[in-house]
């Protein structure tokens, strides 16, 4: 992968504090010319599958060449290892605890896994000087974001691992009745309510899109193709941008209208 200059920082640091900053002001002391594209600082503290949901929606977006920094550390200080995951078009510099399943398995489909490439990030001198037990993102993993964008191949950060760390990303299951049971596992800007249900959830367990969807005690039937397909304050189950299945009130907010959040249920009932 040649660098183009750009990386990207996907955190759950928030931008009350400097952390972010810092984490900038060390990429631009190794690469002064970098192009640094915030994706998010508002990841829930410590939450690993959404971390791993948002960088599968935006990465194939970038240029080839782009280096996405993903810092989403619980496990700081701790024996969990510092990655680097190369693939043909990409490199992303995390901590191996999750936040790169989705990256991982759609690469190893696309390319095969000898082309895909995880290194441990083990060669200190790439590093600042003084690490700190807390703050990886500052010292480890924002200078070897800036070395990669100025050329330095993805081969001398350390050895070659042969896996990465999986999250045990929780997908749609059935019911006893027979219905299609699955999680919200964001809440966007909107209040949309974002779940781990796909097409291909609805085309496995034998769903046409004549579906009603069902959260706490209220029903939605059928599918919209858009937003705009219903009333104002109305209630939608649409395939949003993500591809998964999201449930939105027009010109509303669904998150509050409904009093959910991460982790409640959604299930899903064949239309007779």
């Amino acid at each position: 992968m040649r660098s183009n200059g750009i990386i990207t920082l996907t955190t759950d640091f928030g931008l009350a504090d400097s952390y972010v900053g810092a984490m900038k002001g060390v990429i631009l002391g190794i690469a002064p010319l970098v192009r640094i594209v915030d994706i998010t600082h508002a990841i829930a503290p410590q939450d690993v599958q959404q971390a791993a949901y948002l960088v599968q929606t935006f990465y194939s977006y970038f240029p080839p060449g782009t280096v996405h920094m993903v810092i989403v550390d619980p496990g700081v200080g701790s024996t969990r290892q510092r990655i680097a995951l190369a693939t043909p078009e990409a490199c992303f510099v995390a901590p191996d605890n999750g936040v790169l399943t989705y990256v991982w398995r759609e690469a190893t489909a696309r390319w095969g896994p000898e082309p895909v490439a995880i290194y441990e990030l083990a060669d200190a001198r790439l590093w600042l000087p003084n690490i700190s037990t807390t703050f990886h993102g500052r010292d480890v993993f924002a200078p070897v974001a800036a070395h990669l964008a100025n050329g330095t191949p993805p081969t001398v950060l350390g050895p070659r691992l042969p896996l990465l760390v999986e999250a045990e990303l929780e997908q749609p299951t059935r019911g006893r009745a027979g219905e299609l049971v699955g999680r919200i596992i964001h809440l966007d800007n909107f209040g949309n309510c974002i779940t781990n249900i796909t097409p291909e959830h609805l085309r496995d367990a034998g769903f046409g899109e004549q579906i009603t969807a069902q959260i706490i005690d209220q029903r939605i039937p059928g599918l919209s193709r858009t937003y705009a397909d219903a009333a104002s304050g109305t209630l939608v189950a649409l395939f949003g941008s993500s591809n998964r299945l999201e449930l939105a009130v027009r010109n509303g907010n669904a998150a509050k209208s409904l009093g959910v959040g991460v982790g409640d249920t959604v299930k899903i009932f064949p239309r007779q």
